[in-house]
């Protein structure tokens, strides 16, 4: 099955969610944080809202300490993490995230794969995707590769967070899924706190 990559043009979501953003880098500033600026500016081309953003160093404590205020937060539905998913020493981050979660979406780690054999061959072997739910909260990590990132968000996550996706999507599971959505017409896109499937 193919599956059309997002166009700038495309559909804006059926219900808008609020969704953080981390970037776990040891070289990186925000202001040099290509990767998050990718998945912020995705997310608010389809009418989502960028909860928060942040930027830890790769150490196992302070991603899961991050991860952990967002899930607690029942304004936060979605985490997107991009960074520290490699194997060189101080990748950490499917381990801090991975006892924390509820259950995971072991598919999504296969799914990325597969898309990432055709761009990159068989070093997608090395990409340490991890995805799951905790507390109502969708938590994705991702490579620090702003094209992993456009990968993962453009073939994957865009239908995922995406309320009239059939047959299925996440939005259902995610906690405030019963609430009423705002209005997409007033939302700004800066730091904010939200949002049926099978």
């Amino acid at each position: 099955m193919t599956v059309s990559p997002v166009t700038r043009d495309a559909p804006r979501c059926a219900r808008p969610l609020d969704i953080a953003v981390l970037t776990v880098s040891d070289s990186r500033s925000l202001a040099e944080d290509s990767s998050g600026d990718l998945l912020r500016s995705r997310l608010l081309d389809q009418g989502h809202r960028n909860a928060d953003r942040r930027l830890v160093v790769d150490d196992i404590y302070l991603i899961r300490a991050e991860v952990s205020r967002w899930i607690a937060d029942p304004a936060v539905q979605v985490v997107l993490i991009t960074g520290g998913t490699g194997f060189s020493g101080r990748d950490s981050t499917p381990e801090a995230v991975s006892v924390l979660l509820d259950k995971t979406v072991d598919g999504f780690g296969e799914l990325f794969r597969a898309l990432s054999l055709e761009e990159i061959g068989t070093s997608t072997l090395q990409s340490r995707c991890v995805a799951g739910l905790a507390n109502g909260t969708l938590v994705v990590c991702l490579p620090g590769s702003t094209n992993a990132c456009r990968l993962a968000w453009d073939r994957i996550l865009v239908e995922q967070l995406d309320a009239g996706h059939r047959p299925c999507n996440f939005v259902s599971h995610l906690k405030g899924a019963d609430r009423a959505c705002d209005s997409r017409e007033t939302h700004s896109g800066g730091p904010a706190h939200v949002a049926d499937t099978h």
